[in-house]
């Protein structure tokens, strides 16, 4: 997670929503899928002027501050990348139950918004 909001790298179309997805701590694929419905249900226009504007707006990989500060993660990124091989069974399945918990938080979350939300339209 990022501390604020910045274009990224790894981003499909100049790395607004990708950017988003990573300042948030959020899977990047379903962010752009619900950039890409704003965009498309605002009647294209609107939507991409403003998805242009961000792009413009926001710093980007290709400032010195962004790269100093993230390269080390990059390069960590990297290693594993080289290491997961390496890794054992057990590092895996660690891994996973890590992750498995993370994604399990996430949802608890998400349905006790949507749990407030129907009590409150319910109570009216």
């Amino acid at each position: 997670m990022t501390e604020r909001w910045m274009r990224s790298p790894r981003g499909k179309i100049l790395g607004v929503a990708t950017g988003l997805a990573e300042w948030r701590d959020l899977p990047a694929e379903p962010v752009r899928i619900i950039v890409f419905l704003i965009i498309l249900f605002t009647g294209v226009f609107p939507g991409a002027v403003i998805y242009l504007v961000l792009a413009v707006i926001l710093p980007g990989p290709e400032d010195r501050e962004y790269k100093g500060r993230f390269d080390h993660i990059y390069r960590d990124a990297e290693d594993a990348s080289f290491s997961d091989s390496q890794k054992s069974t057990e590092d895996l399945k660690q891994e996973y139950e890590e992750l498995k918990k993370k994604v399990e938080e996430m949802e608890g979350q998400m349905f006790d918004k949507e749990k407030e939300w129907d009590e409150k339209f319910n109570k009216s």
